[in-house]
């Protein structure tokens, strides 16, 4: 298997097996153990080695499977592992960040509860660049009986000072008198999530926060905000906010049970850093899939925008390279670089919240403001294989639907990095004429490539 845009990601024990696990684990530890990554995300020689790796993941069946298998390969070239158990991809994180250690997280984010992934952080916390990917890659195909002695395998609770780190955020302020919905997607944010929002002062109303091993983001979570948006209604909240199955995204819905998606989380974010000073050089990072609306609110509000390829590894490197602080991506991964190392479903929460209750105003009214987005369709053409140069396949086809749109509209064709899918997104002025294009895309993607 091969690192995706999050790691490596397939269908459990056929794609995903536990040997794999295992064998990821020690190649990731001979190479994860010398190599670091510094403030601008280039891979870089440790002073010394390191020889602790947290490990977590999500709520799915088989996660306690590929977490102890993913240990047990740490554990075979010498690495000592604290297993934090079911932990949020931003928690794992943080930890190797406070401990300086590596980090690996089992989940496949977003996906149905079948399938399952690894990712893995260098020491310190921070995703790898494609250099340190491939040197894993290698590592993998070259494994050699292990001659290091075993490291130790043990446990340990790490949800206090992940909880304090998120609420520090608010500088003293609470969160009283804010009603919310807090949707867990039935994932691994659905302990912390809770905690910290009630220790925040928020009244928190939980929905999906009962996992069997299955239900991993089944009909709930940031990928079907439907849920959460009929649970503010029924209840009279002020807001909810919906995490996916690793709790490093978040969307939001408004007091009327309109969805608020990444693309508007990031700008209300932006505006409130601004008036607060804190967002650094007037500049936020984005992917090439923000809608055209952000940028042109953006140039209206005189911040400057980054764009940067689909991922936030990508949106991460850009971040560290320009000292910026703030990005993220439309499907609700919103990182906060100052205070941390990955998107944060919570951090983002917590900000967001205390946006609304700072202001007075409700979460629709800032919605508004920060920006209109053009109409945009997404079409999803499931493929044989992944085509990584599927832009350049079709670039005769998408020269002549953006010839159609006469210069109002945009397109992008992109491969799925973690599935065997072709996404074709069009914005147009209108979501007629948007619809028409995606679907004529989509179908000379289908004839070909299905």
């Amino acid at each position: 298997m091969k690192f995706g845009t999050d790691g490596v990601r397939g269908v459990a024990n056929t794609e995903l097996t536990a040997a794999f696990a295992l064998n990821l684990g020690r190649a990731a530890a001979q190479v994860l153990s010398c190599q670091g990554v510094d403030a601008r995300h280039t891979a870089i020689e440790l002073a010394a080695p390191v020889d602790v790796v947290v490990i977590g993941g999500d709520t799915r069946e088989s996660t306690p499977m590929f977490r102890a298998a993913l240990g047990a390969g740490f554990a075979a070239e010498g690495i000592d592992v604290i297993d934090l158990g079911t932990a949020t991809t931003p928690m794992v994180a943080f930890e190797a960040q406070r401990l300086g250690v590596i980090g690996a997280v089992v989940s496949a984010s977003h996906n149905a509860f079948g399938d399952n992934g690894i990712k893995l952080f260098a020491a310190g916390g921070r995703k790898l660049p494609d250099v340190v990917e491939a040197a894993v890659e290698s590592a993998l195909e070259t494994l050699q009986t292990p001659t290091t002695p075993p490291g130790g395998i043990g446990t340990h609770d790490e949800s206090q000072p992940y909880a304090d780190h998120v609420l520090s955020l608010l500088g003293g302020r609470d969160l009283t008198g804010v009603k919310v919905v807090l949707d867990a997607a039935n994932g691994a944010g659905c302990a912390i999530g809770p905690e910290v929002l009630r220790r925040s002062g928020a009244e928190v109303i939980v929905i999906a926060a009962a996992p069997d091993g299955r239900n991993i983001n089944d009909e709930c979570g940031a990928t079907h905000p439907e849920l959460v948006a009929a649970a503010v209604v029924e209840h009279g909240a002020d807001l909810g906010v919906a995490l996916d199955g690793d709790a490093d995204r978040l969307i939001a819905v408004d007091h009327t049970g309109t969805v608020v998606d990444g693309d508007h989380i990031i700008a209300i974010c932006a505006a409130g850093l601004r008036e607060q000073g804190l967002l650094a050089n007037d500049t936020v990072v984005v992917t090439v899939m923000t809608n055209l609306g952000f940028r042109l609110a953006m140039e209206a509000a005189g911040i400057r925008v980054v764009e940067t390829g689909v991922g936030d590894r990508y949106v991460l490197e850009a971040l560290g390279a320009g000292g910026h602080s703030l990005g993220g991506e439309q499907s609700g991964h919103v990182i906060f670089a100052d205070h941390a190392t990955t998107g944060d479903g919570l951090l983002t929460a917590v900000s967001l919240i205390d946006i609304v209750k700072r202001s007075g105003r409700p979460l629709a009214a800032h919605a508004a403001d920060a920006m209109t987005s053009l109409p945009q369709v997404l079409v999803n053409v499931r493929v044989a294989t992944r085509l990584a140069d599927i832009a350049e396949l079709l670039a005769a086809d998408i020269a002549m639907v953006e010839a159609d749109l006469g210069g109002t509209g945009r397109v992008l064709v992109r491969a799925s990095g973690t599935e065997p899918l072709i996404r074709v997104m069009v914005e147009a002025a209108t979501a007629e004429d948007a619809r028409i294009a995606a679907d004529r895309l989509a179908d000379i993607a289908r004839q070909r490539f299905s």
